[in-house]
């Protein structure tokens, strides 16, 4: 089953969800997003959405787009701008975009490193207002995604697959993970934002996981004491313990069995934890990208 969903950064929040058989693709999936995009929002999209009637149909919302774009595809250099990016056209001239590309070089905590190319394709155009190496930064953010996925998968299923047997008792499973995750981090938020010091990206979502099975379990604190509505005990027990501030942590895939994807970068990045730090080099690539290897 693929799940895909639209998820607003710093909260993580999820703004809409879709799911459906494997064989329904990303760029499938996305358009069944569209109708909770709108005027005033930023689309971060990895490389799978890297198609320009998606990015078309992103554009016609009113909403902006930062994609992340394949190695395969050889974009026209027309407008070189100054701070390195360039102006090109998609879909046979049919789309006006603006073409970032950089190397990129992680720095490990453990002083190992890595270095790859990045392609962004974005609708926003001038490069006086929206500088390529602010975009650039801005889009890493996108990973709020995958920890939300992660919050789905591992921290509620706790490893575990789903049960259900039949399609629609699939439907009614993804729904409830869907609306437990939804409401601890509603609660979490209200809480962070009875705080003027905290930020929701200091959020342990494990922490009020963990507090609202309490509930459930024990019957503790169900009752919330009038004038304290948006504080209750999970949202104490977010506030007790936040996260420190906001820093770049990461580590490699783990190969979950034989015929993994991922298998390939074994041993290529940190097996745990590790903070780092993000150097980028911004210019024009005139001889392409490098493919990257399938991981």
């Amino acid at each position: 089953m693929r799940l895909s969903v639209l998820v607003e950064c710093g909260t993580r929040a999820i703004l809409a969800a879709t799911f459906g058989p494997e064989a329904d693709g990303e760029t499938t999936h996305a358009r069944r997003l569209l109708h909770a995009v709108g005027a005033g929002m930023l689309v971060l999209a990895d490389a799978g959405y890297d198609s320009w009637e998606l990015l078309r149909d992103i554009a016609a919302t009113k909403a902006h787009y930062l994609c992340r774009s394949w190695a395969r595809r050889t974009p026209l250099i027309l407008t070189e701008l100054a701070d390195g990016s360039y102006l090109s056209v998609l879909g046979y001239g049919k789309l006006k975009v603006r073409i970032i590309e950089a190397w990129v070089t992680v720095t490990w905590a453990d002083g190992t490193t890595s270095r790859e190319q990045w392609r962004l394709v974005t609708s926003l155009l001038d490069h006086r207002r929206y500088p390529a190496s602010e975009l650039i930064e801005l889009y890493h953010r996108r990973w709020q995604a995958e920890t939300t996925y992660l919050s789905i998968k591992s921290t509620i299923l706790d490893g575990r697959v789903l049960r259900s047997q039949h399609p629609t008792d699939i439907d009614q499973e993804v729904y409830a993970l869907l609306t437990v995750y939804q409401t601890i981090i509603r609660i979490s938020v209200d809480a962070v934002d009875t705080c003027p010091d905290a930020r929701p990206d200091r959020i342990s979502f494990t922490v009020a996981l963990q507090t609202a099975a309490d509930q459930v379990t024990a019957a503790v604190g169900i009752i919330i004491p009038a004038g304290d509505r948006l504080v209750g005990v999970i949202g104490q027990a977010v506030l007790d313990e936040l996260l420190p501030p906001t820093r770049n942590r990461g580590k490699a895939r783990s190969r979950k069995n034989p015929t993994s994807k991922y298998g390939p970068n074994a041993g290529t990045f940190p097996q745990t934890s590790l903070n780092y730090t993000i150097n980028t080099n911004v210019m024009i690539m005139e001889e392409g990208l490098t493919a990257r290897s399938k991981r």
